[in-house]
């Protein structure tokens, strides 16, 4: 009896041990700019953000909780808001790296931006909001206060007027200045930008009376309201997309506040790069970015 042929030697196809993070930078659904992605992508990979990161929310959330405890017995504020601003950008400027600042900075000129969009595109008698520093310098001067307030403003105007879809949109100054994170300052160390909130939050809950902690905190809960908005203006249903069922009904300033403002970071840069995808017909695909 013949001995059959042996069977043919099928090469195998699936790749071994991809990079996550490989998959993540190619994904053609983000629509960041893809040197902000790999700055995005190079922060998450420090090694604060594995090791430190886990120990400092821990830290951070039983230390802010503490704070709100007293503070309800003693009511009054703890810091100066001046103080806290020195405080926040000593910290940025010595202990955390230029990239992380860099993104920290933009995402204030970022959200002033879809801000601003709003209010041009809507009849809402509000003139455009001014925050839109370029250096690290410019986070003082009670810049994260006036960030939060703006997001309060804008919502209570657009309370007496009709917000519907209109056919000529303006996309004026949806620009990203060149951005100064200080890379010039030699650095203790080099914290990613999650694990530096962590940090950042202790002296800010100190610094704001227990309102103005939970209104700030709560800003964050109108991520959703803002892409229903933008989804109106524009009547691009792609806003909606990006919805995490943050209710602004929901009032609840118990939560992982960094976790949080790191989420809210990255809807704003969806949601603004999509604007800048209705204007120019792409997404930014090659910004100048400085990697650490």
């Amino acid at each position: 009896m013949a001995k059959r042929p042996p069977l043919p030697v099928v090469p195998e196809f699936v790749r071994s041990d991809p990079s996550m993070w490989e998959a993540i930078h190619a994904d053609p659904s983000v629509p960041l700019d893809r040197a902000v992605v790999r700055q995005i992508i190079n922060d998450q990979r420090r090694l604060s953000r594995r090791w430190l990161y886990p120990v400092a929310r821990v830290l951070s959330r039983v230390v802010v909780a503490v704070v709100s405890v007293i503070k309800r017995v003693l009511p009054f504020r703890w810091m100066p808001l001046r103080v806290m601003d020195a405080l926040c950008v000593w910290f940025l400027r010595h202990f955390v790296s230029p990239s992380a600042v860099d993104l920290l900075i933009r995402h204030f000129v970022v959200e002033t931006n879809l801000v601003n969009f709003i209010i041009r595109n809507t009849p809402v008698d509000m003139a455009p909001v001014t925050l839109r520093p370029t250096a690290l310098s410019g986070l003082g001067d009670q810049a994260v206060v006036e960030h939060d307030i703006n997001v309060y403003d804008v919502l209570i105007a657009l309370d007496k007027v009709r917000v519907e879809r209109r056919e000529a949109l303006d996309f004026t100054h949806l620009d990203i200045p060149r951005l100064d994170a200080e890379r010039h300052v030699r650095r203790v160390i080099r914290l990613d930008i999650q694990t530096a909130l962590c940090f950042m939050n202790i002296p800010f809950s100190m610094a704001l009376t227990v309102e103005e902690y939970r209104r700030a905190v709560h800003s964050m809960r109108f991520d959703d309201s803002f892409l229903e908005i933008l989804t109106s203006v524009t009547g691009d249903d792609t806003f909606r997309a990006w919805k995490v069922g943050a209710l602004s009904l929901w009032m609840d300033s118990n939560v992982d506040v960094p976790q949080m403002v790191y989420r809210h970071a990255l809807v704003c840069e969806y949601a603004h790069a999509h604007l800048v995808k209705l204007a120019g017909g792409e997404y930014p695909r090659d910004t100048a970015a400085t990697f650490d």
